[in-house]
């Protein structure tokens, strides 16, 4: 028998035990789905979050305040805990920095006040997981956020500390029902603040999770706001030019140790990150991720194979006598092996064509849940090709001694089986 005529057979012995097959099928295709899914889902957040660090701004960088977490220990002696940026520092930075750069690179400060804050207007309240930011007049410019209505904050505004706010879209929609807020005044944190804008829904990363639910504020606003804590401010330079980025960076970096009064021999005492080193801090998150989401679809693949291989060696005990009717008529074991081997692994086709498809929806619909409903749908090609390889080796594997088995049995005593 060739190819073609032991796949014709293995697909007719499929159909004529259709409820053991389709259990078989089931574990399989649950082993693929689990591994295609969640490597899908991977990719589609990743995907998303790479989308949302573009509309960030692919080429900016931030000067912030050092991350006393990860403070290290050399030598017995722990790094010291160094202070914030205070607001005379950021602002003393902001007016260099500003004069000597091109008209062309905006430089933005931002602080956030809360993170769960309830918004009220008259009667209505929004749940308190609204965040509010306190921003300059570039900050939706570098940061690529659009006002769909109303204005954006002028210098003016930021310098009065004028009692404005700009929205985002939830927020619009839970106090307003999606009418038009401008001009309406409402209450955050026990101050009242005049909507003059309404942002966008940018959709990615982000948005669905911070931008929609934010109150912008001016930056002397938010100092009024957070006056009970020390607040942490966060600038953000928009290079116009790429190729600028690392001198501009390096710039930066020196202005900064200048304001904050670092010595020569001493590290900074802040921290310069670019939104490249963001991307690249994800990809080996989303590498590890990967790790651990096909180490899952192996264990539950191992698990499917073991019970493919006890299906297939009740398969050989109920047709033993067809065996033996298949040696008496001139059958090789070497045709008998095949056979079986090739029945294994075209049940394990079936099964991973099935879990890849149910794997593919799965895992966009688990990004699109996590990320954002206007992520774009993503067939994993290499994830799809790997699971095919991986059926055929699961079948091979789980066939084998099965398939050895059936090629050993004597031919009379199969004859003389009931």
């Amino acid at each position: 028998m060739n190819l073609a005529q032991n796949t014709a057979e293995a697909l007719r012995a499929t159909r004529d035990n259709w409820l053991r097959s389709l259990l078989t099928i089931s574990l399989i295709a649950i082993g693929i789905t689990a591994l295609v899914g969640i490597l899908t889902a991977i990719d589609g957040i990743e995907q998303n979050i790479t989308s949302g660090l573009s509309d960030l701004g692919a080429n900016s960088f931030d000067v912030k305040d050092k991350d006393n977490n990860m403070r290290s220990r050399r030598r017995g002696v722990v790094e010291k805990i160094e202070s914030p940026l205070k607001y005379n520092e950021v602002m003393a930075f902001e007016k260099r920095f500003s004069e000597s750069v091109s008209s062309e690179d905006a430089v933005t400060i931002y602080t956030r006040v809360s993170f769960g804050t309830e918004v009220k207007y008259q009667s209505e309240k929004t749940n308190p997981n609204s965040s509010v930011v306190g921003i300059d007049e570039n900050y939706n410019l570098v940061n690529g956020f659009e006002i769909e209505e109303g204005r954006n904050f002028t210098s003016i505004d930021i310098q009065r500390g004028s009692q404005f706010a700009i929205i985002g879209k939830e927020i619009n929609e839970t106090l307003f029902k999606g009418n038009s807020p401008i001009g309406k005044r409402i209450l955050v944190k026990g101050y009242g603040f005049t909507v003059i804008g309404l942002l966008k829904d940018e959709g990615g990363i982000g948005s669905s999770s911070s931008t929609n639910r934010s109150v912008l504020i001016p930056l002397p606003m938010a100092n009024i706001l957070g006056n009970d804590r020390q607040l942490s401010y966060t600038i953000t330079i928009g290079v116009k030019n790429p190729a600028q980025t690392e001198a501009l960076m390096g710039e930066a970096t020196g202005l900064m140790r200048i304001i904050r009064g670092d010595k020569l021999t001493q590290k900074s005492s802040f921290e310069v990150s670019s939104s490249e080193s963001l991307a690249s801090s994800l990809g080996e998150t989303t590498g590890i991720l990967r790790i651990g989401g096909a180490g899952i679809g192996f264990l539950t693949l191992l698990g499917a194979s073991i019970g493919l291989m006890n299906i297939m060696l009740v398969s050989v005990t109920e047709r033993t006598r067809e065996i033996g009717i298949r040696k008496a008529i001139g059958a090789s074991a070497k045709q008998i092996r095949r056979q079986f081997l090739i029945e294994a692994i075209v049940i394990c086709l079936l099964g991973g064509l099935f879990g890849i498809f149910l794997g593919i929806t799965l895992g966009n619909g688990v990004a699109k849940i996590i990320g954002s409903a206007d992520a774009q749908f993503i067939i994993p090609w290499l994830w799809m090709i790997g699971g095919i390889i991986i059926c055929v080796l699961v079948g091979l594997a789980a066939g084998v001694y099965p398939a050895y088995k059936a090629s050993k049995l004597d031919p009379i005593e199969s004859l003389r089986y009931e």
